[in-house]
């Protein structure tokens, strides 16, 4: 089967994977964009369970303060190797959890920081379970994961503080 580069141009735009992986994923998905995402979707998610148990020792630290001065974020999100921490990918990820954070206010990275008895709502007060403020299908996770899907490395947000004035 004959796969047209403007096929294989949009699914990489969609997905930010390579143009091989993309040209392969589909042929099997028989030139169905929304299928070979799925099965784009699914590889990633098998690649970052399987990065899950690597350390993370390198990384950045991000800030972000919100226009006028009365919400500021410190974030730091780490990887595998300084290497990926320089990557454009890695950097825009990073600012884009502070700015998750500076517009949703979570309390928790995920479900089981919230301390035993804490009545809370996860989806709401757990970063990783948000929905990314830039694209609300996804959640916090969902970009993390995708991420590791091109980078190739396990990524971790390790802790994050969120300032407001006058609170």
């Amino acid at each position: 089967m004959q796969i047209s580069a403007d096929v294989i141009k949009e699914l990489r735009e969609k997905t930010g994977a390579g143009v091989m992986e993309c040209k392969k994923v589909l042929e099997e998905a028989d030139c169905d964009i929304q299928k070979a995402t799925e099965i784009l979707k699914e590889r990633g998610l098998a690649l970052a369970q399987k990065k899950a148990s690597r350390a993370a020792n390198q990384g950045l630290i991000d800030c972000y303060i919100h226009h006028g001065g009365q919400i500021g974020v410190i974030v730091e999100i780490n990887c595998e190797t300084d290497f990926v921490a320089r990557t454009n990918e890695f950097k825009e990820l990073s600012h884009d959890i502070a700015l998750q954070i500076a517009a949703m206010s979570p309390q928790f990275i995920q479900e089981e920081d919230v301390p035993q008895g804490t009545e809370t709502d996860p989806q709401s007060d757990c970063l990783l379970l948000q929905p990314f403020i830039k694209d609300p299908t996804k959640t916090i996770q969902d970009i993390i994961t995708e991420t590791i899907a091109k980078v190739g490395e396990n990524i971790k947000v390790r802790r994050f503080c969120r300032f407001e004035l006058g609170y």
